[in-house]
């Protein structure tokens, strides 16, 4: 087989179809979020990013930076390796107790990424547990259905946000059997929330145990920041809750909370978890203060609340077409792979605006959209310039307006 020509060839269909991913060269300047240098083929020129999921914009700030250079001048740049060889800094395991306080839980446990932390736990206990069937949703995260897959075990899938589908295929399964329910809270491309409370019920109906994504909801909802399901005064009722601290919290890394018997088993058998280097100190320093912070800070919540609430009102205005949600995520909607693709680039070079395209596998085909994350940082003028652009390039391309 000549394996250059193949590989050739599947980039040519991507190309061809408009689904080519081509990295933005972004260089972020701390304290000037969301600008950054966009280093381009005429050279370097600043940028306003609308794309970002350092929703608050923490991975900038002071108190997380001081966080972490005192760590790294503290305890070195890497951590030395696993978890269980010499790799547990103390930054590791006042995380781990920040987290379980955040989420009401008896533990925590960290992991490298929100994607490693859903692929190893959700494997690890659906494997293990004998005759484990998973329920999980239509529209769940890549990383979930990969731990699902690997797991082995029984699957069902049940609509999306639909707790009388997830009842109906629960009355299929032999009652005595283990069952895992996974789904998450803010799902990241509509924007949509979970019903979490009738996800729960039909749990405790059927003898389920929860499992909970709240990745594009930690530090973002909430009193303290503990996501959705805390807003809802529904932790105690989750088996597991799963988020990340590289969005709300603005740092890498990912994480369970949940009961000290589930974490202290995800630890001993998740080989994801045990043969992985643990993260820096000075990332884990970092995590720790920006959750300190947003545990009782309500500033940035309700700076990003307003503006996402400005740009939707703006859109509507004129005309632009965006799913209606009740979440921070702005979905414009183009439902074309080349156009979004066109779109993207012309306020990229036209105006300065960097949003990424969405396009299939991630969304699907004839639904591609830009996926815009308004921020506290972003300023009244910098929404007028996103607007005015959008609506010329809108005109040029003859896409049709919302009424």
């Amino acid at each position: 087989m000549d394996y250059e020509n193949f590989f050739r060839a599947e980039l040519d269909g991507l190309h061809r179809e408009g689904r080519y991913r081509v990295f933005a060269d972004l260089e972020r300047h701390a304290g000037h979020f969301p600008r950054a240098t966009y280093h381009g083929a005429k050279g370097p020129r600043d940028v306003t990013v609308w794309c970002s999921n350092d929703y608050l914009g923490m991975g900038q700030h002071p108190d997380v930076l001081a966080a972490m250079h005192g760590a790294l001048d503290g305890c070195g740049a890497g951590a030395g390796g696993t978890r269980n060889i010499a790799g547990t800094n103390h930054h590791h395991v006042l995380l781990e107790r920040e987290l379980a306080d955040l989420h009401g839980k008896e533990s925590a446990l960290l992991f490298n990424s929100g994607y490693m932390s859903n692929w190893a736990s959700l494997s690890t206990l659906a494997s293990r547990l004998p005759g484990c069937v998973v329920l999980t949703d239509a529209l769940n995260h890549a990383s979930m259905i990969e731990g699902i897959r690997h797991s082995r075990a029984e699957k069902h899938v049940f609509a999306h946000n639909d707790p009388e589908d997830l009842r109906r295929k629960l009355k299929t399964i032999d009652p005595g059997r283990p069952k895992l329910i996974a789904f998450e809270s803010v799902y990241s491309m509509d924007g949509d929330i979970a019903p979490i409370a009738a996800f729960c019920d039909i749990a405790d109906e059927f003898g389920a145990m929860t499992y909970i994504d709240e990745v594009h909801a930690v530090g973002l909802y909430g009193p303290r920041g503990g996501g959705v399901s805390e807003r809802e005064g529904l932790s105690h009722r989750l088996t597991v809750i799963e988020g990340t601290l590289a969005k709300g919290f603005g740092i890498m890394g990912g994480y369970i909370a949940a009961s000290a018997a589930t974490c202290d088993f995800i630890r001993s058998f998740a080989s994801g978890f045990i043969f992985s280097t643990s993260l820096p100190p000075a990332l884990a320093a970092g995590a720790l203060a920006s959750i300190r912070h947003l545990k009782r800070s309500q500033t940035e919540r309700q700076g990003q609340q307003d503006r996402v609430a400005a740009v939707r009102a703006r859109l509507d205005i004129v005309g632009i077409p965006h799913l209606p949600n009740p979440s921070h995520i702005v979905p414009v909607m183009v439902g074309d792979a080349v156009l979004c693709k066109r779109i993207s680039d012309e306020l990229l070079e036209r105006f300065d605006i960097y949003v990424q395209p969405i396009n299939y596998p991630t969304v699907p085909r004839g639904t591609e959209r830009l996926r815009i994350t308004p921020s506290p940082m972003h300023s009244d003028a910098d929404i007028d310039h996103l607007i005015g652009a959008l609506t010329a390039i809108w005109g040029q391309v003859g896409l049709k307006r919302a009424a």
